[in-house]
């Protein structure tokens, strides 16, 4: 049902330019938005939907010429696919990425244990790992993305798991992870979010008053938290015994902060965005504890505060020279 429904969503947003155009940038002149941030976010709305019936009409061709379980096919689609979703990002409502250290990325198999801050992490992470560093991606997200066409389609024939949030039972899911990552080889990258949703200040205080009801030592080792959330450790854990040779490539990025809302995308376009900063940094695997959860969730809980205070310091940068 979803793909008809794109494509005449593709269609019905096409042909409904002349209108809706114009209305949109008499509503953002009456609301004084001289950068026109409605229109730039509709003008996206259309290049996602005619570039998703894109990607579902190339899976479509693959699967009639019996290419349906060819990787490289797919993977060169999902390249494809993500570049030209960020080059329309860029072009409407003016994010670009700069990526530092890529070459922390090669050789793999690498796990890389990113923050989540918006709707667009997974986009730029998946530009990031395809096109700037040419490498293979492994994805755990969250189920209710399959509602996304491309996801559906071609994210189900590649390597990724769609992770159940609400399952009774964990195990089956994290078995799934742990298999996930087990074959990987050296183009190849298992990516999860270990936060397991978008970062605001609500959340995060939620998580920490839970965190400190349950293990009062974690709570009082993540207190100091002020933008990411604090992580999960059991899929990046099962990660880890999935595929005990990979080293960890630990991501975080600024740029996205109040991007988790409609609003707050709407508040950024109508300023000139600065561009999105990737940053990425390899642990050996040696230097990474995994005798037991226990320690590894200590590490992982270290290496977030490192990254929080990491990403303090760059937001205080860019304010300094803003």
């Amino acid at each position: 049902m979803s793909i008809p429904a794109l494509i005449l969503g593709a269609i019905i947003l096409t042909v409904l330019i002349p209108v809706w155009l114009v209305t949109v940038v008499a509503i953002d002149l009456c609301r004084r938005q001289f950068r026109l941030p409605l229109a730039r976010l509709l003008s996206f709305a259309v290049c996602w939907a005619w570039l998703e019936t894109a990607g579902v009409l190339g899976a479509l061709l693959l699967w009639l010429t019996g290419q349906r379980k060819n990787l490289s096919r797919h993977y060169a689609l999902q390249r494809w696919w993500a570049a030209r979703l960020l080059g329309a990002l860029g072009k409407t409502c003016g994010i670009r990425v700069e990526a530092v250290n890529i070459e922390s990325l090669s050789p793999g198999p690498v796990l890389m244990f990113a923050r989540h801050a918006s709707l667009a992490d997974s986009l730029v992470s998946a530009y990031v790992v395809t096109t700037l560093a040419q490498m293979n991606p492994r994805y755990v997200l969250k189920r209710e993305l399959l509602a996304d066409p491309c996801l559906d389609v071609v994210g189900q024939r590649l390597p990724n798991h769609f992770l159940d949030r609400n399952a009774n039972d964990a195990q089956p899911e994290l078995d799934a992870l742990e298999k996930l990552v087990s074959d990987m080889d050296a183009s190849t990258v298992g990516i999860i979010f270990p936060e397991g949703t978008r970062a605001n200040d609500a959340k995060r205080t939620r998580a920490l008053e839970k965190i400190s009801s349950i293990d009062p030592s974690r709570g009082q080792r993540l207190s100091a938290m002020q933008h990411l959330l604090p992580p999960r450790p059991a899929g990046a854990g099962a990660m880890m015994r999935g595929n005990p040779m990979a080293d960890v490539v630990l991501a975080w990025h600024i740029g996205f902060e109040g991007l988790d809302t409609f609003g707050g995308i709407l508040q950024a376009i109508s300023t000139k965005m600065a561009p999105i900063r990737f940053v990425m940094r390899r642990v050996s695997r040696s230097q990474i504890p995994s005798d037991n959860i226990e320690s590894f969730t200590e590490w992982l809980d270290n290496e977030w505060m490192r990254m929080d205070q990491e990403v303090e310091v760059a937001l205080n940068e860019r304010n300094h020279h803003g």
